[in-house]
């Protein structure tokens, strides 16, 4: 996929920042930018991890310039990320499914390798997040070490997805089978070429059902609301 500048990590980044300096729903803006970059880039690790820490590292900065408890805003920013991830890994899971249904030629060797890149989202996610609070300057490096060790003692709603989705797989293959596949996939491991086309449509399907509706237009100049209520 070619990415444009509509998903370049200098556009999410830029976006993240104003995010936080306006201070306006939070959580809601970050999930929604994370959604949007994530439907920009192929579905895998690498195009997910770019986007964390894209998102971070706008959120960093903008929190710098921002006068909004800092505390709340990167607690509310981890969580607008995790929600999105939450819903890569929903689609993710809704791909394997109809693959291993459809039995269109997907190998288990293929599930097992998707499943393994699965397996890591949350590790990819928390990680990223505390490599950019270990580059963060001296103000916003306390708070944002504090929502990231929040998130890992309470447990992150896209590891809870993604135990889901391993659950529903589990007894196709051992423990013992998967971790081998991770560790395999450390020097050379993509999700399948279908598996992660499949996934970005139905992500660019959940989005959408996501994204709040848009205001209706202004009525024509002179309509009367009892007009428009006669529509």
């Amino acid at each position: 996929m070619v990415e444009d500048d509509k998903y370049s990590d200098d556009r999410i980044r830029a976006e993240a920042s104003e995010t936080i300096r306006s201070g306006d729903d939070i959580r809601q803006r970050v999930r929604e930018l994370t959604l949007t970059a994530l439907q920009g880039r192929r579905f895998d690790r690498a195009g997910m991890r770019g986007v964390v820490r894209a998102v971070t590292e706008g959120v960093a900065s903008g929190a710098e310039k921002s006068r909004v408890d800092m505390r709340s805003a990167m607690a509310e920013a981890l969580t607008g990320l995790d929600l999105a991830l939450r819903t890569s890994a929903e689609a993710g899971s809704a791909a394997l499914k109809q693959l291993s249904s459809t039995g269109r030629n997907f190998s288990d060797g293929e599930l097992k390798q998707a499943l393994a890149n699965m397996r890591k989202l949350e590790e990819d996610f928390l990680n990223t997040v505390g490599d950019v609070a270990d580059k963060a300057s001296a103000q916003v490096q306390p708070p944002l070490r504090e929502a990231l060790s929040g998130a890992r003692r309470a447990g992150t709603a896209t590891g809870k997805q993604v135990a889901l989705t391993m659950a529903e797989f589990a007894q196709r293959f051992s423990i013992a089978s998967l971790d081998a596949t991770v560790a395999g996939l450390e020097v050379a491991g993509e999700m399948g070429t279908r598996f992660a086309a499949l996934a970005s449509g139905i992500l660019s399907g959940l989005a959408e059902a996501l994204r709040p509706p848009a205001p209706p237009p202004p009525g024509p100049s002179g309509a009367s609301d009892d007009s428009a209520r006669k529509q």
